[in-house]
């Protein structure tokens, strides 16, 4: 057997490792675990490029994909025209019957940012579709209160984590097997029947590509598993996050790659600021003020998000908004305020012909659907907007020097904390965490670091006096220690130190890891307590 589950067995796994399920995997991994690694080794070399000074641009052996006017992606599929209010969170039991009756149009259940990969919540998280989909899905809360599926749930739309991921508990030939084709082909190969027999289909959310040719193998991965599992070919749909810097220049080319499974483009804020950070960091023109200040107005982030929504439109995709990431509080003064940003954010994004737009807790669902209810009417999208006033330059993309705002002491210590916090927690298993009303997720904690190391290596000058230096950032981070540990104990106090250690590693070495997950998961246990 060229397989081995490494992980322990727990009540039901069984239902999800089925031998037919990992052997599909294997297929998986034999048919493209040489390329995924190739196009790994392609990303180090962009960035040893970019670390040069070779800014990123639009394609020239591209162009023709881009002039050509006639191609045109996948009309949208069952459960996907209508996407005004997405609400994202990790596949958890309670979550996952909380968002699929949110009154949301799309759920992204997602096993990437939101979700700390142990292997509990790997697989316990495929179980809860699977029963989500069944209809056997229910939670009984602290006070008593049970809680189930109601008649009309969301369309689901699975994220699985990105290319640069493992799970190191399945391992095929001795090695891990690919995160991303783990997610994907467990969840394809139980419930995309499933999916089918509920008038809908198995849909995905692409993370963290970084050119086209990432996205030619997902499609590549698509069409061989739907030969592979008789499938008829296009079931599968898919939209791709431009969340990255190079993605951004390649928009159209993802679109055609993915153009018969494909089901749009989303704005992934948070990690396109981090992608930002991680390529062009080095460099002063570059240097960003506290994240509170990089707002979707800003020029850099104006112009990747118009062109977005014209790219879609001119192709017939779905132009999908960024996250709301309130939290709702218990004091009215501070929802009252927070609402309103969160309104004129949902209001700008459908004045721009955004389709719709993503929330991350149930309580904003509301909010988002009232503004695109009021552009949107009784149409399903705004697909026949095509922005043709919109013209957006490599400079325009670039333009971060143009962002205003401060590098402030607060907004160090700020980010130190969200850090640390937001690995401990991810050590513990919990991959969505509310912290100051905001829910923080793998994203945010890697702006949070990237700006730590970014501004310590220009040794930035702080509003109000004094500059970044590295005494003052492991001051700041064993002072948010100090506060973490206060009342731990045992296991709960190494946990807290670990997630130190990897925020110092993360924000304080001389090159900047591209990812504090890859660091952070040697030391992920497979049931961590939450």
């Amino acid at each position: 057997m060229r397989y081995k589950v490494i992980g322990p067995i727990a009540e039901r796994y069984d239902e999800v490792l089925t031998p037919g399920a990992l052997q599909f995997l294997v297929a998986l991994d034999d048919r493209f675990a040489a390329r995924r690694v190739a196009l790994l080794d392609t990303r180090r070399a962009r960035r040893a490029r970019f670390a040069t000074g070779q800014m990123p641009d639009f394609l020239p052996e591209t162009a023709r994909v881009r002039q050509d006017p006639a191609w045109r992606v996948a009309p949208p599929a069952p459960g996907l025209a209508d996407r005004r209010v997405e609400i994202t969170g990790p596949p958890e039991r309670k979550m996952t019957v909380n968002a699929l009756n949110s009154g949301a149009k799309v759920w992204l259940a997602d096993f990437e940012d939101a979700t700390a990969p142990t292997w509990d919540n790997v697989i316990g998280g495929q179980l809860n579709l699977i029963d989500a989909l069944d209809r056997r899905l229910d939670f009984t809360d602290e006070r008593g209160k049970r809680y189930t599926l109601g008649p009309e749930i969301a369309t689901i739309v699975v994220r699985p984590r990105g290319w640069h991921l493992v799970e190191k508990w399945i391992v095929v030939d001795g090695r891990p097997i690919s995160a991303s084709l783990v997610d994907f082909g467990l969840y394809l190969y139980h419930c995309a029947r499933r999916q089918l027999d509920a008038g809908s289909g198995p849909y995905f959310y692409l993370p963290k590509l970084e050119d086209h040719r990432e996205a030619r193998l997902w499609n590549d991965v698509f069409v061989f598993a739907q030969q592979y599992l008789g499938l008829p070919q296009g079931t599968i749909r898919a939209t791709t996050l431009i969340e990255t810097i190079t993605a951004a220049f390649e928009m159209e080319e993802i679109l055609y790659e993915l153009r018969e499974h494909s089901a749009g483009l989303n704005a992934g804020r948070w990690d396109y600021i981090f992608s930002i950070i991680k390529n062009f960091g080095q460099w002063s023109d570059f240097v960003l003020p506290d994240r509170s200040e990089v707002t979707m107005t800003v020029p850099f982030m104006r112009a990747y998000t118009e062109l977005l929504v014209r790219t879609c439109h001119q192709r017939g995709a779905h132009a999908i908004g960024g996250m709301a990431a309130f939290i709702p509080s218990r004091s009215p003064d501070v929802n009252e305020a927070a609402i309103a940003k969160v309104r004129a954010d949902k209001e700008r994004e459908a004045g721009d012909g955004f389709d719709g737009s993503w929330v991350a807790h149930p309580g904003l669902v509301d909010t988002c659907r009232e503004v695109f209810d009021t552009v949107l009417g009784v149409r399903p999208n705004q697909l026949d907007r095509l922005r043709d006033d919109v013209d957006v330059t490599a400079t325009d993309l670039l333009a971060v020097d143009k962002t205003p705002g401060q590098v402030t002491a607060a907004g160090l210590r700020a980010n130190i904390v969200v850090a640390l916090r937001y690995i401990d927690a991810w050590l513990g298993g919990t991959g969505a965490v509310a912290l100051q009303n905001l829910m923080e997720d793998a994203a945010t904690a890697e702006i949070a670091r990237c700006q730590v190391w970014q501004w310590l290596h220009h040794r930035t000058p702080l509003a109000g006096g004094g500059t970044v230096t590295e005494d003052l950032v492991r001051a700041l981070l064993a002072g948010a220690l100090a506060e973490l540990l206060d009342g731990r104990e045992g296991p709960d106090r190494v946990r807290a130190v670990e997630a130190a250690g990897v925020v110092e590693r993360a924000a304080l070495e001389e090159h900047l890891p591209p990812f504090f997950t890859t660091d952070a998961y040697c030391h992920l246990a497979p049931s961590a307590s939450h």
